[in-house]
């Protein structure tokens, strides 16, 4: 290795000492701080470079004496009146012994990010213990949830296709399942410090991240309470057409999560449904006088049932789409698109992004698979709105929904083929 590598690998080691050790100083620790935590990174960067030469023992020597230095201030301590009885420093110190260490003999990035993320972690004390003590039982019910979604049942599925036309395959399905409770369970724990005080664009975000078509319903019960009044028609129509925007949008990250090679080519239509979506919105605050009310009570999206159904029929969309495809070649995809997206446009997403990856169906006759699924939904939201709304709420929502599909329709039948925005990169 020539010096220059050396000398580098040296100085990042103990910038990231200094970084932790900075933070600590800041925060009174007893242990160790500002110039501690420096040398005992920089002590294990040293230690690799000598096991290099003289064999492993040299590194395991030194995480011994790491660890026997903190057994030892932790016995001085004892004497003091005040003991800080938390470990926080002490598993940092070790911590960043292995880091000094890993600058060496693994990858730097991968050490510079562990460094920096301790940093961070240690400063962000007082955020996350209040974060944690707002926390009830449902809350920590949906964390335990999506950890046996998606750390315990995802690992033990095999990654092999099963059923009719081969494409069944249980690991990719459930990793489906993960992605969609985990963009639901983002927009459930916002909702929750949130919740009660969003106002009209944050109610309408979250809603859209956790299930737009439970938004709608919800507001559109709303929209029939006399006794509240919380919220105008023009309120409660607005916050619907931002939870269906943010759906859109969702669409496009779903795309670029499954599919990111696709994206030149599917994004570009789906953001121009989005801008016009977005210009609605933007005359809806222009015109809205009246205040935010409050958002309804979300339900926890990471419940094993709710993960089942979906998974349950993602599944059937895919057997539907092969299905389609064999019998009423990719014009078939249509009929799935517009049945899908009456229930849940991300299951047809998903699969689409996933034919359109392999190069099984084309990118021209994808994306507008999707874009149909997205205004199949809209559609279905707004006869919810009219089953379960005020009439006047009905009127505001058809048109704005009404542009919507009218433009969504124009985008499927006018777009150009062979379109791809380099923005994204080529599909």
């Amino acid at each position: 290795m020539p010096n220059l590598e050396l000398f580098q690998t040296l100085a990042i080691s103990l910038g990231l000492g200094l970084l932790v050790g900075l933070q600590r100083q800041h925060q009174n620790a007893r242990i160790a701080g500002i110039r501690t935590f420096p040398i005992i990174t920089v002590f294990g960067t040293v230690c690799a470079w000598l096991a290099q030469d003289f064999g492993g023992w040299m590194l395991a020597a030194g995480a011994v004496g790491t660890a026997a230095i903190v057994v030892v201030a932790n016995l001085l301590q004892r004497t003091e009146k005040h003991i800080d009885v938390g470990q926080t420093t002490e598993a940092a110190l070790l911590l960043m012994f292995a880091v000094g260490a890993y600058l060496v003999v693994g990858n730097t990035p991968v050490a510079v990010a562990i460094g920096a993320s301790i940093a961070v972690l240690l400063h962000l004390k007082e955020t996350l213990h209040k974060a944690i003590a707002k926390l009830g039982e449902e809350d920590l019910r949906a964390i335990m949830q999506f950890v046996v979604i998606s750390l315990v049942i995802l690992p033990v599925l095999p990654n092999r296709t099963f059923g009719p036309y081969n494409v069944l395959n249980p690991y990719n399905i459930w990793l489906m399942v993960v992605l969609i409770v985990g963009i639901g369970l983002a927009g459930y724990f916002a909702y929750k410090i949130f919740g009660g005080k969003a106002g009209t664009l944050l109610g309408g975000v979250l809603g859209g991240l956790i299930s737009s078509t439970a938004t709608t319903v919800s507001y559109a019960k709303r929209s029939k309470d006399t006794d509240q009044q919380k919220a105008s028609n023009n309120l409660i129509a607005l916050v619907i057409l931002i939870a269906s925007a943010v759906s859109v949008l969702r669409i496009v990250i779903e795309v670029s999560v499954v599919a990111p090679a696709t994206l030149g080519k599917v994004a570009p239509p789906l953001i121009c449904l989005l801008l016009l979506m977005a210009i609605l919105i933007g005359l809806g605050f222009f015109i809205k006088k009246e205040g935010a009310g409050q958002m309804p009570e979300q339900q926890n999206p990471a419940q094993l049932k709710t993960a089942l159904v979906f998974g349950a029929i993602y599944a059937i969309v895919i057997l539907a789409t092969a299905a389609a495809k064999d019998h009423f070649g990719e014009s078939g995809l249509y009929i799935v698109a517009v049945i899908s997206g009456l229930t849940d446009v991300d299951a047809i997403t998903l699969s689409t992004s996933r034919l359109m990856n392999n190069r099984t169906i084309d990118l021209d006759t994808g994306w507008r698979v999707i874009l149909v699924a997205a205004l199949s939904n809209i559609a279905f939201k707004g006869g919810m709105v009219a089953i379960l709304g005020s009439r006047a709420l009905f009127g505001r929502v058809a048109l704005l929904f009404g542009v919507s599909l009218v433009a969504g329709a124009l985008i499927v039948w006018l777009w150009p083929e062979g379109f791809v925005l380099d923005w994204f990169g080529k599909g």
